[in-house]
């Protein structure tokens, strides 16, 4: 049978994979896994479910198994896969694209702020996948009519910093494996408003969207409310109205960083959603306010750049670790609050 727990296990990067729950009743014959899951999942294709199934993303009672595996009375199936594909138009781009690393299997690029990671109400080109689809042809699709090839996560139009793409089914299965088993490190640079206390410490709570504002997350305590969220920060440095920090994600849900931020009193600077974009600390007239709005203006978005990425290479098994440098705008908005002291 299937429990509750078969319906897609929505994330940060918004449902690009699915998860299912699948205990065998007690009358199953001994059936091939592969074949178990190809009745059970009627919507899945059997090229996709070998994909997932080689990547390591099907578990029985909580191990990886193979396609030859039989299944008993009672198992715990559990398989997280990227969607099904449909196919879709989207229209290629000759867009450039900051190419960090790239083989045969993925391609990791380091993403402007200002650019839309995928086509959407609004945003029908000039996307990331647009410039994906004019350089790479035959990217494997993660969302029914979404139009997102290669995508196993996504950032913030206004968030600059690394994003890994898969150019092969497995890869996109086994990358997806790796974000929902939340093994994929992720590290964050934020400015944000005042010193946070603790310096360095953990924040938690059950993500959902507002009552008042669907685009806005807000952290509840009720878990009927939201899904578990736990964000870990350590302060680089205190710069008496503002702080870096460092933001490593166990859990990645939508707008995680920027809501947790809120949510403890230190939003974003300048991030216009979370009410970042006021002065919070300081003085807010004369001088003080000229430099506020001066310094807004260097960076005219949330001070938000991901900054690492690592993770297990599909094929070789190797963790590969990348870096990217704070870009321009956040350079000079830090270097003016330097400068401030």
């Amino acid at each position: 049978m299937l429990d509750h727990d078969t319906q897609p296990d929505e994330t940060e990067d918004d449902d690009l994979f699915e998860h299912h729950r699948i205990v065998v009743d007690a009358g199953q014959a001994m059936l091939r896994i592969d074949r178990f899951l190809d009745t059970k999942l009627a919507n899945t294709s059997r090229t996709k479910l070998q994909s997932a199934i080689d990547a390591g993303g099907v578990k029985v009672n909580g191990q990886a198994v193979k396609a030859s595996y039989k299944v008993k009375p009672v198992d715990l199936i559990t398989v997280s896969l990227p969607h099904p594909i449909r196919d879709t138009t989207v229209i290629p781009q000759n867009i450039p694209l900051d190419i960090v690393f790239e083989d045969d299997e993925l391609m990791v690029v380091n993403k402007p702020a200002g650019m839309v990671v995928h086509p959407a109400h609004g945003n029908w080109d000039g996307t990331l996948v647009n410039a994906l689809v004019y350089h790479l042809q035959n990217l494997p699709t993660t969302r029914n009519g979404e139009g997102r090839p290669g995508l196993v996560h996504r950032i913030d139009k206004d968030t600059s910093g690394l994003m890994v793409i898969a150019k092969t089914e497995y890869a996109m299965s086994h990358l997806a494996r790796q974000f929902f088993e939340h093994t994929i490190e992720r590290t964050y640079n934020a400015l944000v408003w005042g010193i946070p206390d603790p310096a360095d410490g953990m924040i938690t709570g059950y993500i959902g969207r507002s009552a008042s504002d669907r685009k806005v997350m807000t952290v509840y305590d009720d878990e009927s409310k939201g899904k578990w969220s736990v964000s870990h920060y350590k302060t680089l440095e205190a710069l008496n109205y503002v702080s870096l920090v460092q933001c490593n994600l166990e859990t990645g849900r939508t707008h995680q960083i920027r809501a947790h931020f809120r949510h403890v009193g230190h939003p974003l600077f300048n991030d216009t959603t979370y009410g970042g974009d006021k002065i919070l600390r300081g003085n807010p007239n004369g001088t003080f306010k000229a430099f506020v709005e001066n310094t807004f203006a260097l960076l005219p978005r949330q001070a938000l750049h991901a900054r690492s990425l690592g993770f297990e290479h599909p094929r070789t098994q190797e963790w590969y670790q990348f870096d990217s440098p704070l870009p321009t705008d956040f350079q000079a908005a830090l270097d003016r609050w330097r400068n401030k002291i």
